[in-house]
C-alpha cells in the first residue's frame, strides 16, 4: 500500500470534510476512509441537514451526492457556498449521470466520482483538492502517538515505552489503522477493507492472525494495549497507568 503524507489545516488542526449522501453504508464507508486520513468527517443525509452542518463546522471541502431526498447537491451547493464562497466541492453522481456530472462542473464543482467507486480514489481526489485550494499544509509531525506506543509514518519504526519493535509491511499497516482510531472499535470488515483492501475475499481469520502477530510484539509482558471486543471487533487503547 502506498505511503501518502499526512495532511493538516494550516493552523496544524485537522481537515475538516462534510460528506452528505443518503445511504448509511456509503457514509460509514467514506467516513472510515477520511478518518484514517486524519481528518476531522462530518456527515449529513439530506440537504437541509448539510447547510446546517456546514453553517456550524465551516468544512474544508465538501462530498456532495447529487440526488438527495429534499433538494439535490447543486443546491447544497449554492446554499452553502452564500457563506463559504471558496470552499472546494466533489460530486457523487451515478455512473450513466452525464447531464449531472456537466451541470455539477458548470455550476462551479471542482470535481466529480461516479458510483460505485473506490475509496482510494475519492480520497485521492480529496488530497489532491484540498491542496489546489491553499486548505492545507502537510504536517512536519509523522509520528503517531497512543499512550507509551509511538509509530513513525516517515522512517516506519515502532516504539513502546522507548524499546523498538520490528513489524512486517502488513503488521504495520494494521497498526497504523489502529493507531489512527485509537479507542474506536473496528469491525474485521473495516479493518479488512483498509489493511487488505479486500484482497483476501472477506476472509476475517486474517485479521485474527495478524492481530495475534500484533499482540506478541505489541503487549508481550507489557499492560495490554489491543483489545477484543467480542462479536464486534478490536480497538487499541492506552495502557492503563
Amino acid at each position: 500500500m502506498a505511503i501518502t503524507e499526512p495532511l493538516s489545516r494550516p493552523d496544524g488542526t485537522p481537515i475538516r470534510i462534510l460528506t452528505v449522501d443518503d445511504e448509511p453504508s456509503l457514509i460509514e464507508l467514506l467516513s472510515m476512509a477520511m478518518r484514517y486520513e486524519g481528518w476531522d468527517v462530518h456527515t449529513a443525509a439530506s440537504g437541509s441537514e448539510a447547510v446546517k452542518v456546514a453553517r456550524e463546522v465551516r468544512p474544508d471541502a465538501l462530498v456532495l451526492d447529487m440526488m438527495l431526498p429534499d433538494f439535490d447537491g447543486l443546491e447544497v451547493m449554492r446554499r452553502i457556498r452564500t457563506e463559504q464562497p471558496d470552499v472546494p466541492v466533489i460530486f457523487l453522481t451515478a455512473k450513466d449521470g452525464v447531464s449531472d456530472r456537466i451541470n455539477g462542473l458548470t455550476a462551479g464543482g471542482d470535481d466529480y466520482v461516479t458510483k460505485p467507486f473506490s475509496l482510494e480514489e475519492v480520497i485521492a481526489r480529496l488530497r489532491g483538492l484540498l491542496r489546489r485550494s491553499g486548505a492545507t499544509t502537510v504536517r512536519p509531525d509523522t509520528q503517531i502517538v497512543v499512550g507509551d506506543l509511538i509509530l513513525d509514518e516517515d522512517s516506519h519504526e515502532v516504539t513502546r515505552a522507548g524499546e523498538p519493535i520490528h513489524l512486517t509491511a502488513t503488521e504495520f499497516e494494521l497498526l497504523r489503522f489502529l493507531m489512527r482510531n485509537p479507542k474506536r472499535v473496528l469491525s474485521k470488515a473495516q479493518i479488512l477493507d483498509r489493511v487488505w483492501n479486500y484482497d483476501f475475499g472477506g476472509q476475517a481469520n486474517v485479521v485474527e492472525l495478524y492481530i495475534s502477530y500484533l499482540r506478541k510484539k505489541i503487549d508481550a509482558n507489557r499492560e495490554p494495549m489491543i483489545h477484543t471486543m467480542r462479536g464486534a471487533g478490536y480497538v487499541l487503547r492506552p495502557a492503563a497507568a
